[in-house]
């Protein structure tokens, strides 16, 4: 596994594009700790993101894997290309030639993808532990360390995109169409979701119930919205008399069909890489 693993770490590396976009990746998840800096002060009002409780224990486990998962089409983009570089440069073929088999070649490419979703987990981990020690309220062992399941929601969530992204690349083999393709199927599950909801069950949840199956729903539902967790936002609902009871926690069962969907997806992947021509 080591040496499937370093095999595709050196690809990555040796191509300048993958390189810069992987770099920025971390750089740009680095831009969240700047969040803490935004602070407006217009007369009465004062307007400071960090005093609003956002790097609060344990509220900036949620929020942090909330807004770094936004930047994974980065990585989705390096993922891609990664997939598409071995059909341009005819470097799977040779990998082939070699004596790599199909199923250690597609097991190299899962390996990639868990290892960047890994090391994505253990820098938000580390940058959030980072601004709670400096900025929460509470610093009581067991409130840093509570709701360390939404690191699990994260790992498992790029986990999951990425081996989307990686039978993709496989399927369409060109790193552009790929990624049309992937915006294609994030409107198409979006008609999907408007049709249920507006049309066919406008007044139950069952919309939901359905559309949780989706690839790219599922995934989402694994890290809701934090946004209505402040303090600041419940109290403006309950002054304009909106009251909520949403659910924030990680659904383990939205882990669950994510975990199923990476599954296929690197299974599909092996299944159109030993039937085709290569």
């Amino acid at each position: 596994m080591k040496r499937l693993l370093s095999i595709e770490l050196q690809k990555i590396w040796m191509n300048k594009a993958s390189r810069v976009l992987t770099l920025t990746y971390f750089i740009l998840l680095s831009f969240i700790a700047l969040i803490a800096a935004i602070k407006f002060d217009i007369g009465p009002f004062k307007f400071h993101l960090a005093e609003m409780g956002i790097f609060n224990f344990p509220f900036i486990w949620h929020f942090n894997t909330y807004v770094a998962a936004w930047l994974k089409f980065f990585l989705a983009i390096v993922i891609v290309s990664m997939m598409a570089n071995e059909y341009s440069y005819g470097t799977l073929k040779q990998n082939l030639i070699d004596g790599l088999s199909k199923k250690e070649f597609i097991l190299s490419k899962f390996l990639t993808v868990v290892l960047f979703a890994f090391a994505s987990t253990v820098f938000v981990f580390l940058m959030s532990l980072a601004l709670g020690l400096c900025f929460s309220s509470y610093t009581e062992f067991s409130i840093i360390f509570s709701d360390l399941d939404y690191l699990l929601a994260f790992f498992v969530k790029l986990t999951g995109f990425f081996s989307f992204c990686l039978f993709l690349g496989i399927l369409v083999k060109r790193s552009a169409f790929a990624l049309g393709f992937l915006l294609v199927w994030n409107i198409i599950e979006a008609i999907v979701r408007g049709t249920l909801a507006f049309k066919i069950f406008p007044d139950s949840d069952t919309d939901k119930k359905i559309t949780q199956f989706l690839p790219l729903e599922s995934m989402s539902n694994l890290i809701v919205n934090p946004g209505p967790r402040l303090s600041v936002v419940k109290n403006i609902g309950t002054q304009m008399g909106i009251e909520t009871d949403a659910d924030f926690s990680v659904d383990y069962f939205a882990v669950l069909i994510v975990l199923a969907w990476t599954f296929a997806f690197i299974y599909f992947s092996y299944k159109l890489l030993k039937n085709r021509d290569l």
